[in-house]
């Protein structure tokens, strides 16, 4: 396993940062792979798969790049510098197009653990992959780039509301499960490739989400700033895991029993209105209503103020998903779905 080594002062003092370079990033992965972890990346891919493997068909020197900075275990560290957090995407993929060719063709031996193809024998290649990172920037993520914003803001929000309850190794061992965790003496597994530790006390730390799931890289400017990427636990991430049961839907009404479901982590009602489409005004309705009812608990972490299930939201939701029987033979029976509509009219069905 890979590990780094550091002390309490750079923990301590590590921040959760948001790049659209590295969400732009994700995403090429997502297109290169051409499976989505969930219905809402399945339908994003079915609108940008045919454009971008016509790109990459017109131009296959781009196409071997792809092939070989994405690698089997290793990305080409010159496609992901280490995000530094206030920056726009030019000038991050500015910092792409920088890299010294020599350094670009080092690090794709490193990804493909071979030689270099030789149409990759030339010294055009950090340009070629900028241009491509623009293309994936302009065409299939900027049009949507408020939304993930926003559910970026909201994972960056709970997991920093986390940190304060139960420390960073409870926020760790979460982001990646089975991949990064607080190993004790200092040290942070950040991944599961065997190679020597890092020593990074000192150093700037920095841990980045992305709304793709099932992916994850590290990236470092060495002795300078180490950052781990991990997909976010968003709203729109996991979408079988929060269907609204039909019977919960009956009993609250649809767009109520969406926000209740949807608060099993922290969000603000800005948050929520992004995820669920509804209007500001509508989730502050259903967040007064869940409030009296003894369903949610609302917080402030910082300047913001965050609503979360309360313990007798979690047994509704619970019982929603199953079967609750109570005073006068009720019962609750879960099994429906739920819509939700992005920027761009997708439709996401979601069934649990």
């Amino acid at each position: 396993m890979g590990w780094w080594q550091l002390n309490a002062d750079t923990l301590a003092g590590s921040r959760f940062v948001i790049s659209p370079l590295a969400e732009t990033f994700a995403s090429l992965k997502l297109l290169h792979a051409g499976a989505g972890a969930h219905p809402g990346e399945q339908a994003w891919l079915s609108r940008h798969l045919p454009g971008y493997r016509a790109r990459l068909a017109a131009d296959p020197v781009t196409g071997s790049l792809v092939r070989a900075g994405l690698g089997r275990e290793w990305i080409a560290d010159f496609l992901t510098p280490a995000p530094r957090g206030g920056e726009p995407f030019a000038d991050e993929v500015a910092r792409v197009r920088r890299a010294a060719p020599d350094a670009a063709r080092a690090d794709l031996r490193t990804a493909l653990a071979g030689p270099l193809p030789a149409e990759l024998d030339r010294g055009d290649l950090p340009e070629r992959a900028a241009l491509l990172l623009e293309w994936v920037w302009e065409v299939t993520v900027r049009p949507s780039w408020e939304r993930r914003l926003r559910v970026l803001e909201a994972d960056v929000v709970a997991r920093t509301a986390q940190v304060s309850r139960g420390g960073w190794v409870s926020v760790l061992d979460a982001l990646r499960p089975g991949r990064t965790r607080w190993l004790g003496a200092n040290r942070l597994q950040i991944n599961l490739h065997e190679y020597p530790p890092r020593e990074i006390s000192g150093a700037e730390l920095v841990f980045v989400p992305v709304t793709v799931q099932r992916t994850g890289w590290v990236a470092w400017e060495d002795g300078v700033r180490y950052a781990a990427v991990y997909p976010c636990a968003g709203a729109l991430a996991h979408p079988a895991d929060r269907a609204v049961p039909s019977a919960l839907g009956a009993l609250l009404g649809p767009a109520r029993a969406t926000v209740l479901v949807l608060l099993d982590s922290p969000l603000s009602t800005t948050q929520l209105t992004a995820v669920t489409g509804q209007t500001l005004g509508s989730v502050g309705r259903h967040l007064k209503v869940l409030r009296e009812a003894g369903l949610v608990e609302r917080r402030r972490a910082g300047r913001s103020v965050l609503y979360t299930r309360a313990a007798a939201g979690d047994v509704v939701v619970e019982a929603g998903h199953g079967t609750l029987t109570g005073t006068g033979n009720t019962t609750l029976t879960g099994t429906g779905n739920a819509t939700f509509t992005e920027a761009g009219d997708k439709a996401v069905t979601r069934r649990g």
